[in-house]
């Protein structure tokens, strides 16, 4: 293993990322994560929703002790809270778990209790999108677990891109999987993933802003349901 201590400008990496994207469209996912790895070493890093652990397993099989970046928004499900602690108990990586710069106490005092109804996307904007941009600003490169069949926002996700809002390598290693293979990864590896999955859950996220989904939906109808929302901002 390698790693990146070459500076690179933020075109560099962009061409960097795009080449990537290219070549490695149809490689396995720990071939994308070894050459994350061998690219940016300890720069990179990756990040985890604790749905499940199947991207964080794929990376500490490259590499041991990868750091694993969890956002605690305050609005968790005690099943997530629960998945993330079991993931760092078990599994050979370091989490990391971020947290925003306001309590939900102090954001209810500031804005008004329960934001996020009746403005998801600053709630999201405080709560998430900042704290991972300052949680991922010693990384050059991120990995996340987005696949193109969650959603018609997510069908063209690269497997290797360029974050332009934050100017860092995006990497999506199962991004061409599907559920069955999910499936299949989790049951032969053992993987562990988040309780409500079993519970009617096919996606997610903040307690009050994530419920099951009905039958024939896409994984993503449970987050804002009834709202044009269909992203909380950290992959569009």
């Amino acid at each position: 293993m390698t790693t990146d201590q070459k500076p690179r400008t933020d075109d560099e990496l962009r061409s960097l990322a795009e080449r990537a994207g290219r070549e490695l469209e149809d490689a396995a996912a720990p071939e994308i994560l070894r050459w994350a790895v061998d690219t940016f070493g300890a720069g990179f890093c990756v990040t985890s929703s604790m749905e499940d652990a199947v991207v964080a397993h794929l990376a500490s099989r490259v590499r041991p002790g990868v750091d694993v970046v969890f956002l605690d928004t305050g609005y968790h499900f005690p099943e997530t809270i629960g998945t993330r602690d079991a993931v760092a108990a078990v599994m050979d990586v370091n989490v990391r778990t971020l947290t925003p710069r306001q309590t939900v106490a102090e954001q209810d005092a500031e804005y008004g209790p329960r934001l996020h109804d009746r403005d998801p996307d600053l709630c999201c904007a405080l709560r998430k999108v900042r704290p991972l941009a300052e949680g991922l600003e010693n990384y050059r490169a991120w990995a996340t677990g987005l696949r193109r069949d969650e959603s018609p926002t997510r069908a063209n996700t690269p497997v290797v891109g360029w974050d332009e809002k934050r100017r860092k390598v995006k990497v999506s290693p199962i991004a061409r999987w599907t559920q069955d293979d999910v499936d299949a990864y989790v049951a032969e590896h053992g993987v562990l993933t988040n309780p409500l999955l079993m519970d009617g859950y096919a996606s997610i996220g903040c307690a009050p802003c994530t419920r099951r989904v009905l039958e024939g939906e896409d994984a993503r109808a449970g987050r804002w349901a009834g709202r044009a929302k269909t992203e909380c901002g950290l992959h569009g």
